[in-house]
């Protein structure tokens, strides 16, 4: 399995490491881009097996040109081989792209820069963008499994790459948080809250932080406001923690904060899922994505309207009772996406393309 260590990703890998481990998988995890935080590698050592490679290879959409992205796919499928795997997964369906891999290829699409530009911007893909996303599409076709992990983002990839077939939809599960390591400091008593890469303007923060300077509640913000192509995000309004460990961000949300994304892109989003299986009562964007995953566990408010954000944050600040029953619908909603179930689906995907004996085209 591949993963980079700049984002969600990371996290996803190892639950399902984890998970797999249940069920007797190995895995062996191709670490691609800046090298894990020691952090992060005292959380990989925790997993039964699990044998990290750090090998790094570019990642796809830090690349500067097509060849890095095929050339870093021809070196994963030698590991592959080196390694004696019998299935790869990809965690970006691009390194598939003419690779040669050994044995079948499950590529799983978290998100891609074509449908994050259909739902952020206007006009033509730049020329940037382009090549990618014809890597994507070529890999997509040459995997043996397409999977992604919402309907909504499926039927998007499918609209955006033309398609033959909608990708499988294994929804991410998450483990919750470990318990949190203090009691925040200066935690106001009721407050607002978003957690994520805030540098991504498909997270919105801008429109966050307009509904902020209309609210009296604070609001705070958990995540780097810098990404690393140089993107750089100013908060004027709302107050921005930095980036939070595990332990930090869970003390944060044990207060029961009202979780607030105005996503306009989120193939799934595993900082709500973190915030709904903590019990905070859900605020978010009225996307695709949001609607099927939380359907009625949520406040749902146009993605770039900061006065109606502003209105329903402030309404829910007000009440109370409905606070307590969107938390614990929230906290319902969150037992269906479990490392487990992530887990079993995931293997079911993997043992059928071993049985038939699928390979990678």
């Amino acid at each position: 399995m591949t993963a980079d260590a700049a984002g969600g990703v990371w996290t996803y890998a190892l639950d399902l490491a984890a998970g797999l481990a249940l069920h007797g998988v190995v895995t062996v995890l191709a670490v691609l881009g800046p090298a894990p935080t020691p952090d992060q590698m005292t959380q990989a050592a925790g997993i039964p097996g699990l044998e990290l490679r750090i090998t790094g290879l570019p990642l796809d959409w830090l690349a500067n040109e097509p060849g890095e992205v095929t050339q870093a796919g021809v070196a994963l499928a030698a590991l592959a081989r080196e390694a004696g795997v019998d299935i790869v997964q990809l965690n970006s369906p691009a390194h598939a792209a003419g690779a040669g891999f050994p044995v079948p290829i499950v590529a799983v699409s978290h998100s891609c820069v074509a449908t994050w530009w259909d739902a952020v911007r206007d006009g033509d893909l730049p020329e940037d963008f382009s090549w990618r996303t014809e890597l994507v599409r070529r890999g997509a076709l040459a995997a043996s499994a397409l999977v992604v992990p919402s309907h909504a983002l499926a039927e998007a990839m499918a609209r955006r790459y033309a398609l033959p077939r909608l990708p499988r939809v294994v929804h991410n599960g998450r483990a919750p948080l470990p318990p949190p390591s203090g009691v925040p400091d200066k935690a106001p008593p009721l407050f607002a809250f978003t957690a994520g890469r805030l540098w991504d303007a498909g997270k919105n923060l801008e429109t966050l932080d307009r509904a902020a300077a209309r609210l009296d509640l604070p609001v705070l913000a958990a995540g780097p406001l810098d990404g690393p192509d140089g993107t750089l995000v100013e908060a004027r309004y709302l107050r921005a923690l930095g980036w939070l460990d595990e332990g930090t961000l869970a003390g944060w949300l044990a207060q029961a904060p009202i979780y607030v994304s105005l996503a306009l892109y989120e193939p799934f989003g595993l900082a709500v899922l973190e915030a709904a299986q903590a019990g905070c009562p859900l605020v978010l964007s009225d996307i695709p994505t949001f609607r099927e995953l939380w359907g009625d566990a949520a406040l749902f408010v146009p993605a770039r309207d900061d006065a109606a954000a502003a209105e329903a944050i402030g309404r829910l600040a007000g009440d109370a009772g409905e606070r307590s029953r969107l938390a614990a619908a929230g906290r319902e909603r969150a037992a269906r996406y479990t490392v487990g179930a992530m887990a079993e689906a995931m293997h079911a995907v993997h043992r059928s393309l071993l049985l038939t004996g699928t390979a990678a085209a």
